[in-house]
C-alpha cells in the first residue's frame, strides 16, 4: 500500500513538473516570437483571453505576435500551482510582465489560469484566461 502512494506521488509530481515546464516554455516562447514551436504545444482550438475579457483565437494572437502589436520582453515569476485530475490539469501562475500589448508597455501583474489535457503522453494547453492580480 505504502509503495503504491509513493508512486502516485511520484507520478503527480512528474505531472506538475511537465506542466510547470511547459508553461515557462509558452512564456519564453512568447518573448522569442516564436510561434512555430508555440503550435506545437497549444490545442488546435486554443484561445487567450486577455484581461479586457476579449477572447482571441491561436491565429489571431500568432498575427499579433509576429506584427508586434503584441511584443514581449521578460517576466519573472512570482506564484504557481498546479492542480491534475487524470489527464486534465489546471495551471495558474502569477508573473510580472514586461510588455507591449496594443501600444501600451507596461509591467503587467499577470495572472493566467491554463487549462491542460495530457494526449499521448504530452501535455497540451487548451486555452488561457488572463487577469490582473
Amino acid at each position: 500500500m505504502k509503495l503504491q502512494h509513493i508512486m502516485e506521488t511520484d507520478k503527480i509530481d512528474h505531472n506538475k513538473s511537465e506542466i510547470l515546464d511547459l508553461t515557462r516554455q509558452l512564456t519564453e516562447l512568447m518573448i522569442d516570437k516564436n510561434i512555430v514551436e508555440m503550435n506545437k504545444i497549444l490545442d488546435s482550438h486554443f484561445t487567450l483571453t486577455h484581461i479586457t475579457g476579449y477572447v482571441q483565437s491561436k491565429e489571431e494572437w500568432f498575427s499579433e505576435i509576429e506584427s508586434e502589436r503584441m511584443k514581449y520582453y521578460s517576466y519573472s515569476e512570482v506564484k504557481t500551482s498546479v492542480n491534475i485530475d487524470r489527464n486534465k490539469a489546471v495551471f495558474v501562475g502569477q508573473n510580472l510582465l514586461d510588455a507591449r500589448i496594443w501600444g501600451t508597455r507596461n509591467n503587467w501583474r499577470l495572472q493566467q489560469t491554463m487549462h491542460l489535457e495530457k494526449r499521448n503522453e504530452k501535455w497540451i494547453i487548451l486555452n488561457s484566461v488572463a487577469t490582473t492580480f
